[in-house]
């Protein structure tokens, strides 16, 4: 499967990376199917979020209650960064996922991976940037 991700999208994360530097920012994708139409920051609440990120729960319940509610796009995923410059999953985000087959965005060093989250641990993903 290739992903589709809006140039939009990838600004935000990119710019909530830079902001959160040297700690790991992290987020919401917003989006359906294959398609990641939006990327939404979320507080870092991880006791270390120089080492680790866990989006804020708060984010994570308003995100899909909006989506449940039809205000916003269905959580697809979650984005986050390494402020090390592997832009890989690390053994802690192996052993955090939920396998779940969402789609996780790993931004390092001002370049993205993109993986999906299945049964058997992170399998990468092919992507393409779309405008609009």
């Amino acid at each position: 499967m290739e992903l589709e991700i809006r140039q939009s999208a990838l600004a935000v994360i990119f710019a909530a990376a830079r902001a959160a530097h040297p700690f790991e920012a992290c987020g919401l994708l917003l989006g359906s199917g294959n398609r990641i139409e939006r990327a939404v920051p979320a507080a870092n609440v991880a006791p270390d979020p120089a080492v680790h990120f866990e989006v804020d729960p708060a984010s994570l319940i308003a995100a899909h209650r909006a989506a449940r509610d039809g205000s916003a796009p269905d959580v697809a995923g979650y984005f986050h960064s390494h402020p090390n410059g592997l832009a890989r999953p690390s053994a802690t985000d192996a052993e955090c996922a939920a396998h779940d087959g969402r789609v996780w965005v790993i931004v390092a060093d001002g370049a993205i991976t993109c993986w999906s989250d299945g049964t058997d641990g992170f399998e990468p993903l092919s992507y393409e940037v779309t405008h609009g």
